[in-house]
């Protein structure tokens, strides 16, 4: 393609050409037009042919319009064609168009460029005399890229380009292209005519999806080989403005604080146009549709058209009044030409921030409250306040200070976080006798500061009127607590002294005040009623418990009698002053001695404890008495400090092992001086080589001879047999009945019980009781001939046993009953039955008896019986047989 200026006849022109081959380069100058063409051989004997008779190449390459009709009111096309020497032929099509219409043939050479007739791309090559001894040689060409318009309409396919070889005049050639989009994916989307070399593209193609193609072109003859070096093949997708510009976000958020001057960065937009940002297609402009609301003015922001950063461009900006704007923002491509661009809208919102431009106001210029005095932590006036600024923010939120009127600090102002009232709060109480009232000047502020250039009002300072409200105050005791000091022992009804109160109600009128005791530990003081005297009513004690580090205290309540009454307490602290009135106690009370060891060194350490404290305690005197002498002849004390002394046996003393009872005189320092009579109890025993009592030694010394030791022992050891001796008897007692055990518990059988009440005196109460059982018969014979219900169940039927089931050995005792009526049904259908496993567990209990009658068995033995034979029993069925034996007389 070359463009060109408007030219006349005979007139150089400026342009660029682009030649389909390798060997032939454009240079454009500013005057003319350069047509640079190397054949590989120095270009002897070239000759250019145009086939346009209006344009001419000169040998050098330079292109020149001749005669009339080279105009350029339409673009221009002509192949060109260069010969070499040697039957070499280069072809290439140039086009020209005016400087003018340089956009858009531009745009247009897009769009049809299929139309234009296609460049033949020829290899290279050159085909020398074999008789001279020269050979051909080869060489690559540098082919310039071949431009595909994108979303093409076709028809296709369409030709992009030819290629050709110069050795298909003399032989068959087969041209083939190779790469991706021809025969890697995405395949066929290039093809070529095998037989004619003419590459065409089958369908539109997209530069979004992909810009360029890289091919290779290929020459083989009929058997495939190789005829030509391939050479490459470079298309490139020229774009098309298909794609709209798309915002990064259909909503921006943006801010800019309230009074910000013109020219303030607000916010950033950005659109993205897939079309190439290199062209018009995809160079994105900026502008805004609309503004809401207007206030002040319509256009308060405007847009940079190729960054997209928003800024103010008017002051005026007042949260107070317009809190947030509406922004629609266009994006166009084309530079922005709404003619040819394509178009897209986003929304910015831009929010107005608030800042400290309105002090807070109160409400009204003075206030007033009222408080009772000695109260705390109240409320007592409300202070009011406007502010225009955003609400909960440091610009709105008030900061109260009192300024003056009150210099001691009674008051304090705290801001509600609800309603940015300030409430003020007694922090100290206030005394109705010293002020009866305060004027206080209260200021408000924010707790930002106030925007530069913003005045502070007038009306942020207001006057407060705290009035103080009397109230009946408790009466109080001005020295409190109240010391005194007292010697110990004073006795009871001494006047300590005078604890009184006073009364701060002094404005009003005079006040009675009563005193009462309201604790005394030890129950040792009292207190006057009207004047507050204390007097004792007990000894005072220092030793007491109730006496803590010599001090005891009480407490006493005085009332007034106001309405209502008020009390307050007062504390006296009495300081004992010590006297010698506890005698000292020696310490300790037992201790052992060895009976030899080194005398030198053998005794007691003994001291002695003194309730009283210095100079009424140690040092002490430690004395052995004269009565009895054999205290002094057996033992001697020596003083070791002011505290301690030791106790020990005289040299060549000798006493038996035991324990001896030593008394000792204690005396302390007070003046005068207190003694005491203690005992010690001395163990004397015998000691091994460390000096310690051995075990014979301690029972000796306790009081036991030998001969008792050895009786000890051998009760123990008697002891200790006997417990062993019932342990195996148990456990041997407990095996037997683990191998043997009853159908019962032997401590539920029944048939020891009843052997234990054989009473045979009395009757049956129950007659419907079937004693046949109880009939002996002489013979087998005898028993086979009675009659039904009639026979002797202590001997074993010739007849087969009855299987009964088997039962658990100790059954639950909640089964008893069932067990028994079971055992009953067995028996009474079980000729096999033996007595004692049924009748002979009952037996009768004598008249009278605290148990129940077992005839409820209901036994069915029945039919009568002859009851002789029992007199062949024995004396023990004597009775029975003088009750039953007389035949059927019952």
């Amino acid at each position: 393609m070359v463009r060109c200026t408007r030219v006349t006849p005979g007139t150089m022109i400026q342009s660029l050409v682009t030649l389909s081959t390798c060997c032939i380069e454009v240079y454009v100058f500013q005057v003319r037009c350069l047509l640079k063409f190397d054949d590989c051989m120095g270009n002897e004997a070239v000759d250019f042919q145009s086939s346009d008779p209006f344009f001419s190449v000169q040998a050098d390459g330079s292109i020149f319009a001749k005669g009339q009709g080279a105009s350029l009111e339409e673009p221009v096309q002509f192949k060109l064609t260069a010969r070499g020497p040697h039957a070499h032929v280069w072809e290439t099509v140039v086009q020209l168009v005016t400087k003018e219409e340089g956009k858009v043939a531009e745009r247009k050479e897009r769009k049809e460029a299929f139309q234009a007739p296609p460049p033949v791309i020829m290899f290279s090559g050159s085909r020398l005399n074999s008789s001279k001894g020269l050979r051909r040689q080869k060489r690559d060409w540098v082919i310039p890229p071949i431009n595909v318009a994108e979303n093409s309409r076709g028809p296709f396919p369409q030709m992009l380009v030819s290629i050709r070889s110069d050795q298909d005049q003399d032989i068959s050639i087969r041209y083939s292209i190779t790469g991706v989009g021809a025969d890697q994916p995405p395949n066929e989307v290039f093809n070529i005519d095998p037989v004619l070399g003419k590459m065409f593209v089958t369908k539109p193609l997209d530069r979004e999806h992909r810009s360029s193609y890289h091919l290779r072109a290929h020459a083989v003859d009929m058997n495939g080989n190789q005829v030509e070096n391939p050479i490459d093949l470079y298309i490139f997708v020229i774009d098309m403005n298909d794609n709209r510009p798309e915002f990064k976000n259909q909503v921006y958020n943006g801010s800019v604080d309230e009074g910000s001057k013109p020219g303030t960065p607000v916010m950033h937009v950005s659109a993205f146009d897939a079309d190439d940002n290199t062209t018009a297609n995809g160079m994105v402009r900026y502008r805004i549709l609309s503004q809401m609301p207007h206030s002040p003015i319509p256009n308060m922001f405007t847009i940079n058209s190729e960054t997209g950063d928003i800024v103010t461009v008017a002051p005026g900006l007042d949260r107070e009044k317009v809190s947030q704007y509406t922004i629609i923002v266009q994006a166009t491509d084309m530079e922005g030409n709404l003619n040819f661009g394509l178009s897209n809208t986003a929304t910015a919102i831009i929010t107005v921030t608030d800042i400290n431009d309105n002090p807070p106001m109160l409400t009204s210029r003075t206030f007033s409250g009222e408080v009772p005095e000695n109260r705390v932590d109240v409320v007592v006036a409300n202070l009011t306040v406007i502010d225009a600024d955003q609400q909960h923010s440091p610009n709105w939120n008030a900061v109260y200070r009192i300024i003056s009127g009150d210099p001691s600090g009674h008051f304090t102002i705290r801001t509600d976080p609800v309603s940015n009232d300030g409430m003020v709060t007694v922090v100290k109480p206030v005394d109705f006798e010293m002020n009866r009232a305060f004027m206080l000047t209260v200021v408000v502020s924010n707790q930002a500061h106030l925007a530069s250039g913003i005045q502070s009002s007038l009306q942020s300072t207001a006057g407060v009127t705290i009035s103080v409200q009397d109230v009946n105050e408790p009466p109080y005791f001005p020295t409190n607590p109240k010391h005194i000091r007292f010697e110990e022992g004073v006795p009871a009804g001494t006047s300590l002294t005078t604890f009184s109160a006073s009364d701060p109600d002094r404005l009003q009128m005079q006040q009675t005040i009563r005193y009462s005791k309201l604790n005394d530990p030890a129950d040792w003081l009292s207190i006057n009623r009207t004047n507050g005297q204390i007097i004792t009513t007990a000894m005072l004690d220092r030793e007491s418990i109730y006496v803590k580090n010599n001090i005891y205290e009480a407490t006493f309540l005085a009332t007034d009698n106001g309405s209502p009454a008020a009390s307050g307490t007062g504390t006296l602290q009495i300081y004992l002053i010590d006297i010698n009135d506890n005698s000292p106690a020696l310490i300790p009370k037992e201790s052992q001695i060895c009976e030899r060891m080194n005398r030198n060194v053998n005794g007691v350490n003994i001291t002695a404890a003194d309730a009283d404290t210095d100079p009424n305690a140690g040092p002490f005197v430690f004395e052995l008495p004269n009565f009895p002498t054999s205290i002094r002849r057996n033992w001697t004390i020596s003083r070791i400090s002011g505290d301690y002394a030791r106790l020990g046996l005289r040299y060549q003393v000798y006493l038996e092992p035991g324990v001896y009872e030593v008394p000792v005189i204690v005396s302390d320092s007070g003046n005068p001086p207190l003694s005491n009579r203690s005992v010690i109890k001395v163990k004397v025993c015998p000691c091994d080589e460390n000096g310690d009592c051995t075990t014979l030694g301690a029972v000796a010394a306790a009081g036991l001879g030998t001969g008792a030791i050895i009786s000890i022992l051998i009760c123990i050891i008697i002891l200790l047999s006997m417990v062993l001796l019932f342990v195996v008897w148990i456990k041997r007692r407990e095996k037997e009945r683990q191998t043997k055990q009853l159908l019962i518990d032997p401590e539920d059988d029944v048939r020891d019980n009843i052997l234990k009440y054989d009473e045979e005196g009395g009757g049956e109460e129950d007659q419907d009781y079937d004693l046949s059982q109880l009939q002996q018969p002489d013979s087998l014979e005898h028993i086979m001939s009675k009659p039904p219900g009639v026979r002797r169940v202590d001997e074993r039927p010739i007849i087969p046993e009855s299987q009964y089931p088997i039962r658990a050995v100790v059954p639950h005792p909640g089964d008893i009953g069932d067990f028994i009526h079971e055992g009953l049904r067995a028996a009474d259908n079980d000729p096999t039955a033996p007595p004692y496993d049924s009748l002979l567990v009952f037996d009768y209990e004598g008249s009278g008896s605290t148990a129940g009658s077992v005839s409820s068995l209901n036994s069915s033995s029945t039919g009568d019986q002859d009851y002789d034979y029992l007199n062949d029993w024995g004396p023990r069925f004597k009775k029975l047989a003088d009750m039953y034996g007389g035949g059927d007389d019952d």
